[in-house]
């Protein structure tokens, strides 16, 4: 079993070195120490999301709120010269975190919040910094359970206006849509840049949209005979970019 990661300040392991030790304390020393129990000798992995990682073993353990750990190698992740963007229309409920859950677990790099026209869900106020700080929390959780140096980016919401530079600027934008004439598994993808995903809500795309997207450059691509929730397109379809631009040979 690989070692769990506990999230740590890139300024505490900028100095790092094999036989250093560093000290996991506040509430990733807390959650180490008290709920995983770990004791002296067990492997561990200390990350600060943006890449940077130690792998080492515990040396000593204080109390239930700290430990030390012995370094034993530094580690750090590049960002990848292909960058999985997916940008995601707000679904109901929980369905959010779900797919913010799933999309990092399977290695999407950049997360997006959409206000499509059609969404049910609506991000206003302190409702929506709520939603938003979930989300962020929600990449940072499956980060670490994914094993993960490098945590996805979770982004202000935006709208389809905002969207359009962005689309405008990406090396290859997809639309996923059912009546696509495109086929996603075939298209011809560039060996660097962003390669942006978009998924719709759950009342799907208006026309208005598509328009606009496709202006920018985002053209409607199928991925599959299958119709996806709007919380599992984005998985489905940023597993098949990570398999097909090489990310995962």
């Amino acid at each position: 079993m690989t070692a769990p990661v506990f999230v740590v300040e890139t300024e505490r392991l900028a100095g790092a070195a094999p036989g250093v030790l560093l000290r996991l304390d506040g509430p990733e020393g807390r959650h180490a120490a008290a709920v995983k129990r770990l004791e002296p000798g067990e492997a561990v992995t200390l990350a600060d999301g943006l890449g940077l990682g130690v792998h080492g073993s515990v040396a000593a353990v204080h109390g239930k709120d700290a430990l030390d750990v012995l370094v034993a190698e530094v580690r750090e992740e590049p960002p990848a010269p292909a960058r999985i963007v997916v940008v995601q229309a707000l679904p109901k409920g929980d369905r959010g975190e779900l797919a913010v859950e799933t999309m990092t677990e399977v290695g999407v790099d950049v997360v997006i919040p959409w206000a499509a026209s059609r969404c049910i869900t609506q991000w206003k106020g302190d409702r929506g910094a709520k939603a938003l700080a979930k989300w962020r929390a929600t990449a940072k959780e499956a980060g670490k359970q994914a094993r993960r140096l490098r945590f996805p980016e979770v982004r202000d919401l935006m709208t389809t206006r905002q969207l359009a530079p962005l689309l405008a600027g990406a090396a290859f934008a997809a639309v996923l849509h059912e009546e696509g004439s495109l086929p996603l598994a075939t298209a011809s993808l560039p060996p660097a840049g962003d390669l942006v995903l978009i998924v719709g809500p759950e009342g799907g795309i208006s026309p208005d949209e598509l328009a606009a997207f496709a202006e920018a450059g985002a053209h409607p691509h199928r991925l599959g005979p299958s119709v996806l929730r709007t919380s599992t397109a984005g998985v489905a379809a940023g597993a098949l970019l990570l398999a097909h631009s090489g990310r995962w040979q």
